[in-house]
């Protein structure tokens, strides 16, 4: 109970006696504790010696005191300013650590800070801003985002203002942060729309003020934003200030920027992911999220229940839906394995957005977000699943909601006209390519039942046929319906969006990123959390460096241009190999402050998101690669050679990504090193690792970092280390453990050309078996793989007596697959019936009746073949159970009888068993069959004819169908048993009841 109260009287965040412990919060407090009891009873200098000395100790203690100010600044405001004196002061760090934890704050804890503590996160904000310190736009972006849309609650519009507070009068610095000032005009065009109140003229006309200065004066920086600020822009159309924006944009582009062209141009632009997420806080995507992958379909009411009642229940949270399917159409795109389960899919949440709209302005513009990347769809830039959610929507509410398929086709025949006049056709075309893609791409098999559907009202199937009559059936059918059964359309589906046609441009081509990396950027680069390198102090290492050394070296850590900085590592590295006296003493500080200064380098993604050839040199622009260049430009025979590679052995064991850089910059770099000579001379001059150990440890890195790098770089990876690679269990499960579909597509791509090639039969088996022990996914991918490179399946079978029907899964269904796809043979049957027959083991039975079923005449005569070498060989030498060999040796007579009776039980239709071969193989069993196996096979035993009954039936083949069915009634034989498959038959269901399957002992 003394922990409760403790935890409810949390200076930091509102806490009950209910809610467990704040791990966060605790943290901070104790961090306080000790900077309280350092500088207690001190006067301002003394408190700051004492605490200088302390964080002079180590890391531990640098951030124990940058938190515990950090937690007086936001708990005690009279101590504020003192305790950002004593963090400024004491840093050792840039501020980075009291940054990223206020970030942290920031996006887990908001909505849990009490008011006192978020007043005094804008105070510190400020405070930042007016020290210019380095990185204080991530906590700008970080409080952009908890402004929610739709949302006029006082705590929400005091965010709003305050941060508008700190814009405007910071209006010099944000001028310098390009990336932030795209931010913040997204934000506040998307909010105003919510400030439509007489109480909120004040706010509105400020905000506007921002955003129209902002995109006047910093176009270059707004225009990244792409189409989607057109689409915002629509919203806030009818404000004075935005119209004469628009009539510049239109009539006079020029106005704005000297190269801007108009409005197409910036339709042309796709808009990123950043600014569609950015407008959810971190709390809603989250909640989101956890709809569209956790819940599933037929349980999600009272999930979408909550998640109205919590976000979109009051009038003004209408603008929020458009948010939301923006999300989902253009963020969130599902694997395969979530599309192919049972977990509600992206149409239904949409579905269920779009019947919540009770504005007529609000439910036109769901509509546009849900169709935005339709009009300007492009097949070979754009991703079917961004327009999959609304074809999805319009055919799956035909029946449950008629009237939304019906608004959505209005308004999808509305719109191409209502946009603008002069772009008429190019919307048109953006819209027909998406038809046309989604029956290319399979998503529908068909447009008839929505464009035909005779219950649509008369008018609106003139209006489709007026507009899309390729897509239409040529002839139109007329049915008599009830005044009930007509759907109406809602008279509210305007689609002007307040614009004349001579202002809203819209184009049908884009440069959106291409499909693959579409679906890759959802798994998008984390910065990365690296505990093996700690942040180090270099200002007393410097001085060690001494002359042009040090001189260079404080220059690059000084300059923050990126070709400036390759210039000055440039004259470091000649320096290097221009010192003669480059000892022993001085790669280690060297290396030391240049692993601190380009540290940064390490915790972004380096892989461009087209891997075009430009894009792939701009990747490698940065100093790092300038020390590789070196490397790899200075042949293995110059002496020069080795201080370079001490170098960056001496910056390998500080960080160790550098292995996997230099990977990638062998592979993008134009340099004359096919095989990777340098990076294997790398590895070698390392004392602690051998080749492939070190190639390992960094692939493990990549992979752990970037899977898009890690992915590009495995075909040279296999090509020049192929001792190491080709077959390496390990490899192929760190490859298969992250890939997604679209990755795998790239490799299968890779093997297809011939340009990667991944298994070696002797290691092959050795790779299967460690398999076995991997998730489901992993092994389908390997699989997948596998029939990528046409593997023999003979190369496959010795694995099969391993392979249990229960545990093994994954394996076994591919080796179905590959078994179906290759027909019956010798080699193929024999380890097929060496399999041990168990009750509820399905593999044997299954294939023996596809083969039945597709090679009847050839599988009969194979188990005959079978049946004679074991009536040829002693009996003495024959084997049966799980001693067997699934290679070399031939199934028993034993294992034959189990399966083939199984067969008999399992399956429906047995016709099979009375195919001539497959008789003459009973009955020679039957002559020289032990009684006990007589006994226990009998009822299989009985089904096999006398060489008289044999003949009988080939007679009554002759005869007429009815003469045949009597003459085989009077002799008492079953005419059903007796049919003669021929050799190709067509597909059957194979399973029975479980009272059947239940005979097998």
């Amino acid at each position: 109970m003394e922990q409760s109260t403790k935890l409810t009287q949390s200076r930091l965040v509102a806490a009950t006696v209910l809610e467990p412990k704040d791990e966060l919060s605790e943290r901070f407090e104790q961090c306080y504790n000790v900077v309280h009891n350092i500088r207690n009873g001190m006067s301002d200098r003394e408190a700051n010696d004492a605490l200088n000395s302390y964080v002079s100790k180590g890391s531990p203690q640098h951030e124990e005191v940058q938190l515990g100010l950090l937690y007086a600044i936001l708990t005690d405001p009279t101590a504020a300013v003192k305790s950002y004196r004593d963090m400024t002061l004491i840093s050792r760090d840039a501020m980075s650590l009291v940054l990223r934890h206020t970030n942290q704050i920031i996006f887990e804890k908001w909505l849990k800070l009490l008011d006192n503590t978020r007043v005094q996160v804008i105070w510190l904000l400020r405070a930042l801003v007016k020290s210019s310190v380095n990185g204080t736009e991530s906590v700008c972006l970080s409080l952009l985002r908890q402004i929610a849309g739709g949302d006029v609650s006082q705590k929400n519009i005091w965010l709003t203002e305050n941060m508008l507070d700190v814009f405007s009068e910071n209006r010099t610095w944000l001028d310098k942060i390009p990336s932030l000032i795209a931010t913040v005009v997204y934000t506040y065009l998307r909010v105003i729309e919510d400030h439509n109140g007489p109480v909120f003229v004040n706010l509105r006309q400020r905000e506007v003020e921002l955003c129209i200065g902002l995109i006047r004066e910093k176009w270059t920086d707004c225009i990244h934003i792409g189409r989607d600020l057109v689409r915002l822009l629509q919203n806030v159309a009818r404000i004075s200030d935005f119209e004469k924006l628009w009539k510049d944009m239109v009539q006079n582009p020029t106005a704005i920027h000297a190269q801007f062209t108009g409005v197409q141009q910036l339709m042309l632009m796709r808009t990123s992911r950043k600014f569609l997420i950015s407008r959810l806080t971190p709390d809603m995507e989250t909640k989101l999220v956890f709809l569209v992958t956790k819940v599933k379909f037929g349980q999600h009411k009272r999930c979408q229940d909550w998640f109205q009642r919590q976000y979109l229940s009051t009038p003004e949270s209408q603008s929020l839906r458009c948010d939301l399917i923006r999300y989902i159409c253009a963020v969130f795109h599902p694997p395969n394995e979530l599309i192919c389960s049972d977990i509600i899919p992206r149409w239904a949440v949409i579905g269920w957005l779009l019947t919540t709209c009770t504005s007529n302005v609000a439910a036109t513009n769901a509509k546009l977000a849900l169709f935005y990347d339709w009009l300007v769809f492009d097949p070979e830039k754009d991703s079917i699943m961004n327009i999959e959610p609304a074809i999805l929507v319009m055919f799956h509410s035909i029946r449950p909601h008629p009237a939304i398929t019906a608004t959505l086709l209005d308004f999808l025949c509305r719109i191409m006209p209502h946009f603008s006049l002069p772009l008429k056709v190019h919307v048109k075309q953006g819209i027909f390519t998406s038809l046309k893609t989604i029956l290319d791409k399979r998503v529908l098999q068909s447009l008839s039942p929505l464009f035909d559907n005779p219950k649509l009202d008369r008018d609106l199937r003139a209006l489709i046929r007026e507009n899309f009559l390729e897509f239409c059936s040529q002839e139109v059918k007329e049915e008599p319906l009830n005044n009930k059964d007509v759907i109406e359309i809602d008279n509210g589906n305007h689609v002007d969006n307040n614009l004349s046609d001579d202002h809203a441009a819209f184009s049908d081509e884009d440069d959106d990123v291409p499909i693959g990396q579409l679906k890759t950027s959802e798994t998008k680069f984390q910065p990365i959390q690296d505990t093996r390198y700690q942040p180090v102090d270099i200002t007393d290492i410097l001085p060690q460096l001494g002359g042009d050394l040090q001189e260079f070296t404080e220059q690059l850590q000084a300059e923050k241009d990126p070709e400036i900085q390759c210039e000055i590592m440039d004259r470091i590295m000649q320096t290097v190999l221009n010192e003669d006296e480059f000892d022993q003493d001085t790669p280690t500080p060297l290396a030391t402050c240049l692993c601190e200064i380009i540290s940064n380098q390490f915790s972004t993604s380096i892989f461009p998101q087209e891997t075009d050839e430009e894009s792939l040199e701009d990747s490698i622009g940065s100093p790092l690669f300038v020390m590789f260049r070196f490397l790899c430009t200075l042949s293995e025979e110059d002496p020069s050679r080795q201080p370079v590679l001490q170098l960056l052995g001496e910056m390998y064991s500080r960080q160790p990504r550098i292995g996997y850089h230099l990977l990638y910059f062998v592979k993008v770099g134009k340099v004359n090193d096919e095989k990777m000579s340098s990076y294997k001379d790398f590895c070698k001059s390392l004392d602690s690792k051998d080749l492939e150990s070190c190639l390992m440890s960094d692939l493990k890195l990549a992979q752990e970092d970037d899977i898009r790098l890690f992915t590009f770089i495995m075909p040279d990876i296999y090509t020049n280390f192929p001792r190491i690679a080709i077959g390496n269990a390990e490899l192929l499960n760190m490859i298969v453990s992250a890939i997604d579909g679209t990755q795998l597509q790239d490799l299968i791509c890779q093997i297809l050309q011939g340009h990667l090639v991944m298994f070696r039969k002797d290691s092959f088996l050795s790779v299967l078996n460690a398999s076995l022990d991997w998730e489901t996914l992993e092994q389908y991918f390997l699989w997948q793989l596998i029939t990528a490179h046409n593997i023999p399946v003979e190369y496959i079978m010795p694995i099969l007596p391993k392979l249990d029907f229960m545990c093994h899964a994954e394996a076994m269904s591919s080796v179905l697959v590959l078994l179906k796809m290759e027909g019956p043979s010798a080699d193929l049957l024999r380890p097929v019936l060496c399999r041990d027959c168990k009750k509820h083991d399905f593999f044997t039975v299954s294939i023996l009746k596809y083969w039945a079923q597709e090679f009847e005449d050839k599988l009969a005569d194979l188990i005959l073949s079978q049946v004679n070498k074991l009536n040829s060989t002693p009996k003495k030498r024959q084997r049966t159970g799980s001693t067997a060999s699934s290679k070399k040796e031939n199934a028993s007579v034993e294992q034959v009888l189990s399966h083939l009776d199984h067969m008999r039980q399992v399956c429906r239709n047995i016709s099979f068993l009375n195919n001539e071969n497959i008789q003459q193989a009973l009955q020679q069993i039957q002559q020289s069959a032990s009684e006990s196996l007589k006994t226990r096979y009998g009822d299989l035993l009985a089904l096999a004819e006398d060489i008289e009954d044999v003949r009988t039936t080939r007679v009554l083949r002759g005869l007429p169908v009815r003469k045949a069915a009597s003459a085989s009634a009077a002799m008492g034989i079953d005419n059903r048993l007796c049919r003669i498959n021929k050799s190709k038959k067509q597909p059957q269901d194979y399973s029975d009841s479980a009272t059947e399957s239940s005979e097998v002992s």
